[in-house]
């Protein structure tokens, strides 16, 4: 009983949120060029969908970025909860790099389309590639993208193998890799399951990585080993 509880306050303020956000997230993306304030929308309900399911942060590594300094951030994932937790950690502005399903989900959607997230058709191979590349090159200075490298959350929240689209995204716009590691994500709230258990999630961010600097299967072993090595 108290696991569907648990499922029905999560769903209860993922609704409510969406459904208060939603107008002044759409408006400050059309109206601000930049979509930064959007970005601060988003941050809005990041924080209280975590304060309610009684998620603490704790942030380590926030001097290994530099402001003004344009990423492709690529992290793990094993949890609904990897997304908020990132937009509050990071404290920068970057757009996601998104499967095109949930541009479906109504309202919700079409704030992460205005918002200049980008949505990729994995169906599409080297095509879908082609287009977040074109995408990439179209956002304001200064604004990172960020990608979870195994394409899906993990079932037991360990390292899954690493597709390589946001290597491939680094090396083509010769953009530093910024590692990041979520730890106790999948315990607050594992794949399969919407009944959250509250606690920390801790975010663990990485020096940067020059992309240019390695041949791309060299590149991913080495982002992947260093993610993998707070888990």
């Amino acid at each position: 009983m108290l696991r569907v509880l648990k499922a029905a306050w999560i769903l209860f303020w993922a609704i409510l949120l969406t459904l208060i956000l939603f107008f002044p997230i759409v408006i400050a993306a059309l109206v601000g060029k930049r979509g930064d304030a959007a970005f601060h929308g988003t941050q809005v309900y990041a924080w209280i969908i975590l304060k309610v399911c009684g998620i603490r942060l704790r942030v380590r590594g926030k001097e290994n970025i530099e402001p003004g300094q344009r990423y492709v951030i690529l992290s793990n994932h094993a949890s609904y909860f990897d997304p908020p937790a990132l937009v509050l950690a990071l404290g920068l502005q970057y757009r996601w790099v998104i499967k095109k399903e949930l541009r479906k989900v109504p309202l919700f959607g079409l704030a992460l389309e205005t918002s200049r997230n980008l949505f990729i058709d994995r169906s599409k191979g080297s095509d879908a590639l082609e287009s977040i590349k074109r995408g990439v090159g179209q956002l304001p200075d200064g604004t990172s993208i960020l990608i979870f490298p195994e394409g899906t959350r993990s079932w037991d929240g360990k390292l899954l193998p690493f597709k390589k689209g946001g290597f491939v995204i680094a090396q083509d716009g010769q953009l530093p890799i910024l590692p990041i590691t979520i730890c106790g994500s999948h315990q607050r709230l594992p794949k399969g399951s919407a009944a959250f258990s509250s606690g920390e999630i801790e975010i663990v961010i990485h020096p940067p990585m020059a992309s240019g600097a390695l041949p791309l299967d060299d590149l991913m072993t080495d982002v992947r080993n260093s993610i993998a090595s707070s888990l």
